[in-house]
């Protein structure tokens, strides 16, 4: 062994990638199909992306990037779906939220906490069925800057104080917004309407 280890090349300094890859184009459902599945992406239709398929789990790449991770479906003629990505298309189309399918794999896999749907009753109840379920999406939207977590605790906090729009919810994610809330007096919201206030 001393002998061959003299004969031997230095230990590689990174180690290679163990993944298998795919190079599948995004379809108009804003999918990839991968072996025997459809992954979402968010990306255009038409637009060519590299697959790693790992044991358990899935990624998207495109341009040095990872896009999207999804964990890998072991059936056939799936969807794997993520909300995240289909948000941008529901601003514009607001009433395909409700019935969507990638929302319904979110409840499932317990990514929608029972407080968005009261607090999408209540945005809705005060701007209309249409513009606020749009303003739900824009507060979702928030979520891939800020992270799921600080998003739940932004939303639960605003129902606590009993506001209502994205604005508050955006107050309330800045470090600013939270600290000042958490400082004043539970009936006390300076953003709001003075007839909100009061029912505040």
């Amino acid at each position: 062994m001393a002998v061959e280890r003299e004969q031997l090349l230095p230990l590689a300094k990174e180690g290679f990638d163990l993944a298998a890859v795919r190079f599948p184009v995004v379809n108009s459902s804003g999918c990839v199909k991968v072996l025997t599945n459809f992954y979402s992406a968010p990306l255009a239709a038409g637009t060519e992306v590299e697959a790693k398929i790992h044991a358990s789990y899935v990624e998207i790449w495109r341009q040095g990037k990872c896009l999207a991770r999804h964990e890998r479906c072991f059936g056939r003629q799936q969807k794997v779906l993520d909300l995240d990505h289909y948000l941008e298309a529901l601003e514009r189309k607001p009433g395909a939220l409700a019935g969507a399918t990638a929302l319904e794999q979110w409840r499932a896999q317990g990514r929608w906490p029972a407080s968005y749907d009261r607090y999408w009753d209540v945005l809705q109840q005060r701007q209309g069925k249409q513009a606020g379920t749009r303003a739900m999406i824009e507060i979702l939207l928030l979520g891939q800057r800020h992270g799921a977590a600080r998003l739940r605790k932004a939303v639960e906090k605003a129902m606590e104080l009993g506001c209502s729009d994205t604005a508050a919810v955006r107050y309330l994610l800045s470090a600013d917004g939270w600290r000042r809330t958490s400082q004043m007096p539970s009936n006390w919201v300076p953003w709001l309407p003075m007839s909100d206030r009061n029912r505040a």
